[in-house]
């Protein structure tokens, strides 16, 4: 199973203490992917539709705690671009109950209407900040996923509308939780980008066992890209360091070639065919070996001077080879 449907399997497990927390789960479920059906006869009928068994298990299993309500489950095979699949139908067939439901989650108008984006009427159901936990915990339940942590950080709850997008976002906003959202496919997705941010909304929905996980993948994934940024930058110094001693080499090479070392300083002297005669040794070895020893700084200032000289006699050449064109 991955990782979103792990947080969901734990998310599906946990039933609200009390009931107004009941119905705010059950709520944010039938928001984000519930439905209300008329009759020919003006008779109302309840009903989810998801492609997550752990959802419909809660959904039913909020129902019994919150109302006393059995669920009517029927599962169909999906076929699609997804790949073979199921999509799980609960419904409350009996119109009373659908009617109590729905009040209850203020998704009804006091008429017959159902408030047409599904949403409930003003912030009576989250008026607590456990009912927000467990209105988002339904919420995520019900149209959320989360990306493999060892992969990418990212965490989405996609809504139907602007206006429950919009909605979700003043509620994550009472826990601090800093999200996004952006268009997609006709949707709102409200998203999350950072490994802290979705550490603190597994917090929110009260999922302990994938926050520890994730946390775990967090420690890792930090260990390894410390560990990743160490060797990149060792390796980028070794191969300035060869650079280096590269062209030191040439330099030196060249000054030989062109007028010898005997016109040299001393010190130079003693530089240019030390470094010749150690070409991979770093700069404090090539200090060690000179007479009396030198410092890092010092057989750097001998080589830069060396490689100077070198310049300087390139030059000559160059302008003695354009005069004599």
């Amino acid at each position: 199973m991955s990782f979103s449907g792990d947080v969901k399997e734990e998310l599906s497990a946990q039933m609200p203490g009390s009931r107004h927390c009941r119905i705010a789960e059950l709520t944010a479920i039938i928001t984000m992917c519930g439905a209300v059906r008329i009759t020919v006869r003006d008779r109302l009928y309840l009903l989810i539709h998801t492609e997550n068994l752990h959802v419909a298990k809660k959904f039913a299993m909020l129902l019994r705690a919150g109302f006393g309500v059995r669920a009517e489950v029927s599962v169909q095979a999906r076929k699609g671009r997804k790949g073979p699949g199921y999509v799980y139908t609960a419904a409350v067939m009996s119109h009373e109950e659908a009617v109590r439901i729905l009040r209850a989650s203020l998704l009804l108008h006091s008429g017959p209407d159902v408030w047409e984006d599904m949403s409930p009427d003003g912030n009576g159901i989250t008026a607590r900040n456990c009912c927000r936990r467990a209105y988002l915990r339904g919420a995520f339940l019900a149209a959320g996923s989360l990306s493999d942590p060892r992969k990418s950080y990212h965490a989405e709850i996609v809504c139907q509308s602007e206006e429950k997008a919009a909605k979700l976002l003043a509620l994550m906003d009472t826990f601090g939780l800093e999200a996004r959202t952006v268009k997609r496919k006709g949707h709102s997705v409200v998203y999350m980008k950072e490994g802290e941010q979705i550490v603190d909304l597994l917090n929110v929905m009260e999922a302990p066992r994938s926050l520890m996980e994730l946390e775990n993948i967090r420690i890792l994934r930090e260990i390894s890209n410390s560990i990743n940024r160490k060797v990149n930058c060792e390796a980028a110094n070794i191969h300035k360091t060869v650079d280096a001693a590269v062209r030191q080499i040439d330099d030196i090479r060249y000054i030989q070639k062109t007028t010898g070392f005997d016109d040299l300083p001393e010190g130079l002297r003693e530089m240019a065919r030390i470094r010749l005669e150690y070409p991979d040794d770093p700069l404090g070895e090539l200090g060690k070996k000179m007479v009396p020893p030198l410092g890092k700084s010092g057989v750097n200032h001998r080589l830069r001077k060396l490689c100077s000289i070198a310049e300087q006699l390139r030059s000559r050449q160059e302008k003695t080879d354009g005069g004599q064109q």
